[in-house]
């Protein structure tokens, strides 16, 4: 039999869109002879959804435009379809998340998710009922001839024999198993962690090899807010040996032959973290502004390689004639970081513009000069510095309708070395999941890989805010070695102060970076929305208390 995956890029709430992308790819799937199609979890209406969820409009429309999605296919293929059920039983949650197989022009069965994650980004508790107990053949579908095992997302990662520890006391797999099936299906919108799919190939080759069964998965791609899904949608065959993989990062039809395993393809990839953190802010960039509605980018470049690589990254994502780099240079910035920013741009074939800032700077300064007479300058007058040209920044993006991308990497936010509304002002935060090392290891990668636009000069020079003479990032912080080592342990693997310490870091440093990061939580609060990449980011996973006296 031949199924065909529908690696497919949804945007969240577009019914009729999503709708029609499915069947296309469904017609083109059944061209090349395949009887059975599966999407993606929720590919009808993009995942996640979130509190779409709660509008009773929104869940109204979803099961009309579930049916007009089997008429357009009633003369094939079958269609396993991502989608959410109405809860009709006065009983728990409002609806259920579910797979509807369509066959004939009719929804003929509904599969109900049993699993419901809630950890990290997800929280599917808080829309979901979880599928019914008491019907033993609940995730089985009878098909030409065939058992299939219908699994969604979370129910097929909950293997005692894979984990260390269960999450779930059910487990959908064990109770398909005893009707002995002849393939597991699994229809997933898995986000991408750096490195996930590596892990995500051995866990299901295992299940496979466990169950003696075949074992098909179905990842969405494409960019949802935070979120960012890989695709890479995947067959094993039952020894757990991977037979098939549709390519990273992009739509595709993945077909998957079960009678003759030597006519998959398995995709090529490259698993680097520079490589996929590339494809990975490209993807997401270009969806959040496309699937807001903007078309243009705008950077503000500093001649730094934080505002450097963020501008090649929206280069790529939206195309260099749709984005702008504006200059906006004060009395403290050098003309080594003038000229850089000049070269990377021309280099890039961005055009710029270029505001220098000392008029306004000047302005302030007199308008000011009676309450602060007797002060000393300090870091008041650096922000100043910064919240002009995030003012100028979001004239130009309300002026000429482009979305403002910020330049900000996951160190600076973490410590709070960034100025609200001023260099965090804009309505994308790129790198704002890379930390500062990540970011110079990405600029050599994008130069070696993708073009040599990043002048050398922005890659090897002391990193600097230039907001005072001869300012330098280590005059605040630490090495940024020490300091992404410190918070790399803190934020994304939990671990306390006397754990960062007892991996050899020093306590006098711990201490400092330890309270920055707690004292900077109101600005993530503030921050423009990022892509994740790492298993901990500052996004929707992150739900730290404001008003709290943490000791960690």
């Amino acid at each position: 039999m031949k199924i065909g995956v529908l690696q497919l890029n949804p945007i969240v709430g577009d019914l009729s869109g999503n709708s029609a992308k499915i069947i296309e790819a469904a017609k083109h799937a059944a061209s090349q002879g395949a009887e059975l199609c599966l999407t993606s979890e929720m590919a009808l209406t993009g995942y996640p959804p979130r509190d779409l969820l709660l509008y009773d409009g929104f869940i109204s429309r979803v099961l009309p435009e579930a049916k007009a999605v089997a008429m357009a296919l009633k003369d094939g293929p079958a269609l396993l379809l991502g989608s959410v059920e109405r809860n009709d039983s006065g009983m728990g949650k409002p609806v259920y998340n579910c797979a509807l197989f369509c066959k004939e022009g009719k929804v003929r069965q509904i599969f109900r998710k049993t699993l419901l994650p809630t950890y990290d980004v997800f929280d599917e508790a808080r829309y979901f009922e979880p599928a019914p107990t008491g019907n033993p053949e609940a995730n089985i579908l009878r098909f030409n001839n065939k058992t299939l095992a219908v699994t969604i997302c979370e129910d097929a990662w909950n293997d005692k024999d894979y984990w260390d520890q269960r999450s779930y006391t059910r487990d959908p797999l064990e109770n398909a198993a005893n009707h002995s099936p002849d393939i597991i299906l699994n229809l997933s919108a898995s986000p991408l962690i750096l490195g996930k799919q590596q892990l995500r190939e051995d866990m299901l080759g295992v299940v496979a090899q466990k169950y003696s069964t075949p074992l098909i998965y179905a990842n969405q791609t494409g960019g949802n807010d935070d979120l960012i899904f890989d695709g890479r949608s995947c067959a094993f065959d039952a020894n757990g040996s991977l037979i098939a993989r549709a390519p990273g990062f992009k739509e595709n039809v993945l077909i998957v032959e079960t009678n003759d395993l030597t006519a998959n393809v398995v995709a090529k990839d490259d698993f680097s973290r520079e490589s996929e953190t590339w494809r990975a802010l490209v993807i997401g960039t270009r969806d959040y502004v496309q699937k807001s509605e903007f078309s243009k980018g705008l950077v503000g470049l500093s001649g730094g390689i934080d505002s450097a690589v963020t501008a090649v990254v929206a280069a790529e994502a939206l195309g260099k004639e749709n984005v702008t780099c504006v200059l906006m240079p004060s009395p403290y910035s050098s003309q080594g970081s003038i000229d850089d920013s000049l070269k990377l741009a021309q280099n890039a074939g961005i055009k710029t513009i270029t505001l220098p800032i000392q008029p306004i700077m000047d302005q302030f300064e007199a308008t000011l000069s009676q309450p602060f007479a007797g002060c000393k300058p300090d870091t008041t007058e650096e922000n100043i510095q910064s919240r002009i040209r995030g003012n100028l920044l979001m004239a130009l993006s309300n002026k000429f309708g482009a979305m403002l991308l910020t330049t900000g990497n996951k160190s600076e936010l973490a410590v709070g070395y960034c100025t609200i509304y001023g260099d965090m002002s804009g309505g994308y935060a790129v790198i704002s999941d890379v930390d500062k090392t990540g970011v110079f290891a990405l600029a050599k990668w994008y130069n070696q890989n993708v073009a040599p636009n990043i002048p050398e000069a922005i890659i090897t020079k002391p990193p600097s805010a230039e907001l005072r003479p001869d300012q330098k990032d280590q005059d605040s912080l630490p090495d940024y070695d020490i300091l992404d080592g410190i918070l790399g342990l803190h934020v994304e693997k939990h671990k306390s102060r006397d754990e960062i310490i007892r991996a050899g870091y020093e306590a006098e440093t711990v201490d400092q970076i330890l309270k920055l990061v707690r004292f900077a939580e109101f600005k993530r609060r503030q921050a423009a929305p990022g892509i994740k990449l790492t298993p901990r980011s500052f996004g929707t996973g992150w739900r730290m208390p404001l008003a709290c006296k943490r000791k960690l």
